[in-house]
């Protein structure tokens, strides 16, 4: 007998099948771009990508971190979206984390000439992620989500272990103790677009994360026809593999 999560996995397989013609013209070459928007995560601020910022403005590209609030999913956009009205020109929209649903949805932009997911969520217009997600075994890091009233945030323990696990512990420490809180409403949000199934678009899937699952991180980089690559990592990546999202990212914009 097949049993439920077996059942939901193949549906989701053969929508994403279906899907597949239309989400192949996001995998055509981008434009070239000099702006990159990067957007942080849960359990982070936008310092997050200060290793991956200085290699791309190396290369010449202007570079902004948007300050998520954590707060809503629309005031999340809202914050996005006013960084992307800034941008003179095309635009590279790169998020990590939770920030997926965010490009999913600012990256409707008509100034984001591409995407790129780093670990990230995707999901398609309107879809539950917690649904979609819970196809999958749990990841750990969930276990550790702390919350003071609707404020939550991820144990020292789980941050260490399940977040930023490939870090000295001593740079683990030092992100933990920045880690930006967030509202419990944020996570009841979904997006009304999805802007892979129109843009090109790129992911980096974690192949060692706990707190997204990577074979979920595969099917969705899957389902949008993105260009992949994966890396032997934690959740975070961006910090323990600047090169390869740096290198992404100048992919995405027509400079790799």
């Amino acid at each position: 007998m097949i049993d439920r999560r077996t059942f939901t996995k193949a549906a989701l397989a053969g929508a994403a099948a279906l899907a597949a013609p239309r989400a192949l013209a996001a995998a055509a070459a981008p434009q070239k771009a000099r702006n990159i928007v990067l957007v942080h995560g849960l359990f982070a601020d936008g310092s997050s990508w200060s290793e991956v910022i200085p290699l791309l403005q190396a290369r010449g590209l202007n570079v902004t971190s948007v300050q998520n609030p954590l707060t809503t999913l629309p005031e999340a956009v809202a914050a996005a979206q006013r960084v992307l009205e800034r941008q003179d020109g095309p635009t590279v929209l790169a998020g990590h984390s939770f920030s997926g649903m965010i490009v999913s949805e600012a990256g409707a932009h008509p100034d984001v000439s591409a995407l790129v997911y780093v670990a990230a969520r995707a999901p398609d217009a309107g879809e539950d992620y917690g649904a979609l997600a819970a196809t999958y075994p749990p990841p750990p890091a969930s276990a550790g989500i702390v919350y003071d009233g609707d404020e939550g945030r991820l144990s020292e323990a789980a941050f260490l272990r399940d977040f930023a696990g490939d870090l000295p512990e001593a740079r683990a420490k030092a992100l933990h103790a920045v880690q930006q809180p967030f509202n419990r409403a944020l996570l009841t949000g979904r997006t009304t677009q999805a802007a892979w199934r129109s843009k090109p678009s790129f992911y980096a899937v974690s192949t060692e994360d706990r707190t997204i699952n990577p074979d979920l991180q595969r099917f969705m980089a899957k389902r949008m026809g993105a260009r992949t690559i994966e890396l032997r990592s934690s959740h975070v990546s961006l910090i323990s593999h600047p090169q390869e999202i740096a290198r992404l990212i100048l992919e995405a914009a027509g400079q790799g």
